[in-house]
C-alpha cells in the first residue's frame, strides 16, 4: 500500500504555523486599557532570567512576634509557605534556609522580568505578609462576624474581566460553600455586604443581590494583573503563622554572576550559532538542509514559549545558565535528528529509488535511531527534574523518596529545558519535517534528485 502524499500547499501551512508560533513566543500578545496591561499570550520578555544570569535579592526575615513566643515549628511552617510562594510564582532559582537558633529566615532568589526598577525592598515586600483571608458577614472587616478564612479556599486564580478589571477569583470548599450560600441567601433580601479581608483590611465589600450557592466569589480592586497574580499567589499559599519583618541592613542585591551585559551576549551569539548551524544544514544537505532548518526553528520558538508560560497550562519558568545550556544541547539533538533522516535518504537514493521513495523509507528506517536517542534523553531529564526539583512540584514526589530534598534550580532549570526541548524536536523534527518534505516534494520544479541527497539526472 503507498504512503498517502500530502498536498503541495501543506508544506507552506506547516511553514505559516511554524512562523506563527515563532512570532508569538518571541513577542506575545497583549493589549493596553489605559495603564493596565492583558496579556493574551506570554513572550520572551515575560521570562523570569536566573540569578546568575540577571542577578537578584537576598533578604533575612524575622518574626514580628516576641521570641519566646516563636517554636521550632512556626519556623519550618513559615519556611514552607514561603517556598509555596515562590513555587507559585514559578520561581525554580532560589535558595530558602530556617535559622531556628537565631529566628531568621534567609531568602534569595532572582528579580522578576518586567523588575526595570530592581528595588529589593518591593521585591520581597509580599513574600513576608502573613496573607490571613477572611469573609465577613459585615460591610468591612469584624472579627465578631467571620464567615470563615482563607483555609477553605480551594483555588485562587487571577483574571481579567470586561465589567471589574483584574479580579481574584475563588473557588471555595464544600463547607465555605455551604456557610457562604446561606449567609449570602439571608443577605440578598436586605441588600447586605461580605466583607473579604485580607489581614484585617477590607479588599471589597460587594452587595449581595442574590444567593451565591455554586462556591464561588471575586476580589474586585484589583490595579493591575500583577497586583491579582500576586494576591491568588498568597492566598494560594496560605497564611504565614506570623507577619515577617526584613532587617533592611541585611537587604542585599546579588550581582549576576556572568556580568550584567552576559543576557546580551549570550543572545547574540546564540543567533549567530544558530545562523551558522542552519547555513551549513542547507549547504550540506540542499532542500532538506531548508527543511531542517524551519523544524529546528520550530523546536526554538516552542522551547521558548514552554518557557514563558505561553501554553494554557504550562506555567512560565525560571531560566538559568545550566537551562539555556539544555535548550543548545536540544537543538544539537535536533540537528542530529535531521542528520540521520537526510543521510538514510541519501542512502535510499543510491539503491536506485526514486523521490518519493527515497523521503518515505529515509524516515522509516531513520526513525528507531532518533526515538532511541531522544527517549534516553528524555529519561535523563525527567531523572533531573524529579531530583532536583522544589517540593511544590508534583515531579519531586516521584523522586523525594529516593534522593530526600535536593533542591537545586540551576540543575531542574537544565533538566526542564532540555524535556521541553526533546519534545518540540520529536515534534518537529520527525513528523512536521517529514509532512513538509513530502508536500513540497510534489512541486514540480521541485522534484529534482539532487535537491535531496541523490544525482541530478532529471
Amino acid at each position: 500500500m503507498k504512503n498517502k502524499r500530502p498536498s503541495k500547499i501543506t508544506f507552506f501551512l506547516v511553514f505559516l504555523l511554524i512562523l506563527v508560533l515563532t512570532y508569538t513566543a518571541f513577542f506575545g500578545i497583549e493589549s493596553w486599557h489605559g495603564d493596565t496591561r492583558v496579556v493574551y499570550l506570554k513572550g520572551a520578555a515575560d521570562i523570569r532570567w536566573g540569578i546568575d544570569i540577571r542577578g537578584g535579592v537576598e533578604a533575612v526575615f524575622t518574626p514580628d512576634i516576641p521570641e519566646n513566643q516563636i517554636t521550632d515549628e512556626d519556623m519550618e511552617a513559615a519556611k514552607a509557605i514561603i517556598d509555596t510562594r515562590m513555587v507559585n510564582q514559578n520561581i525554580t532559582d532560589y535558595e530558602i534556609y530556617a535559622d531556628n537558633e537565631n529566628h531568621q529566615i534567609v531568602v534569595r532568589f532572582p528579580w522578576a522580568a518586567n523588575d526595570s526598577e530592581m528595588d529589593p525592598a518591593a521585591a520581597v515586600a509580599s513574600l513576608g505578609e502573613t496573607a490571613e483571608l477572611t469573609f465577613c458577614k459585615a460591610a468591612s472587616y469584624d472579627a465578631n462576624n467571620v464567615l470563615f478564612t482563607g483555609e477553605h479556599v480551594e483555588n485562587a486564580t487571577a483574571s481579567y474581566t470586561e465589567e471589574h478589571g483584574w479580579v481574584v477569583a475563588l473557588e471555595l470548599d464544600s463547607v465555605a460553600s455551604s456557610t457562604f450560600a446561606k449567609a449570602t441567601g439571608e443577605l440578598a433580601s436586605t441588600k447586605g455586604q461580605i466583607a473579604i479581608c485580607m489581614d484585617g483590611v477590607t479588599l471589597t465589600a460587594p452587595t449581595v443581590n442574590d444567593a451565591i450557592t455554586n462556591g464561588q466569589a471575586i476580589i474586585t480592586g484589583m490595579g493591575s494583573s500583577d497586583e491579582a497574580v500576586d494576591l491568588a499567589n498568597k492566598i494560594n499559599a496560605g497564611a504565614l503563622p506570623f507577619a515577617l519583618s526584613v532587617d533592611d541592613s541585611k537587604l542585599s542585591i546579588v550581582s549576576a554572576t556572568l556580568g550584567a551585559n552576559a543576557l546580551n551576549v549570550m543572545l547574540i551569539a546564540g543567533a549567530i550559532a544558530f545562523g551558522i548551524i542552519c547555513l551549513l544544514m542547507i549547504i550540506r544537505y540542499r532542500l532538506i538542509g531548508v527543511i531542517a532548518s524551519i523544524a529546528l526553528l520550530g523546536q526554538l520558538a516552542g522551547s521558548i514559549a514552554a518557557i514563558s508560560g505561553f501554553f494554557p497550562g504550562v506555567d512560565s519558568f525560571t531560566l538559568t545558565i545550566p537551562g539555556i545550556a539544555g535548550i543548545i544541547l536540544s537543538i544539537g539533538v535536533g540537528v542530529d535528528c535531521n542528520v540521520i533522516a537526510a543521510e538514510r535518504i541519501r542512502q535510499e537514493f543510491k539503491t536506485g529509488r526514486t523521490i518519493d521513495g527515497a523521503i518515505n523509507n529515509g524516515f522509516k528506517n531513520s526513525l528507531s535511531a532518533i526515538i532511541d536517542g531522544n527517549v534516553t534523553i528524555l529519561i535523563v531529564a525527567f531523572v533531573l527534574m524529579g531530583a532536583f526539583g522544589t517540593s511544590g512540584l508534583a515531579i519531586y514526589h516521584l523522586f523525594s523518596w529516593i534522593f530526600g530534598a535536593s533542591i537545586a534550580g540551576s540543575i531542574y532549570s537544565f533538566g526542564y529545558t532540555l524535556l521541553i526541548g526533546v519534545i518540540f524536536n520529536l515534534v518537529m523534527g520527525v513528523v512536521f519535517s517529514k509532512l513538509m518534505l513530502k508536500s513540497i516534494s510534489q512541486i514540480k520544479f521541485l522534484r529534482r534528485p539532487w535537491l535531496y541527497g541523490g544525482k541530478n539526472n532529471a
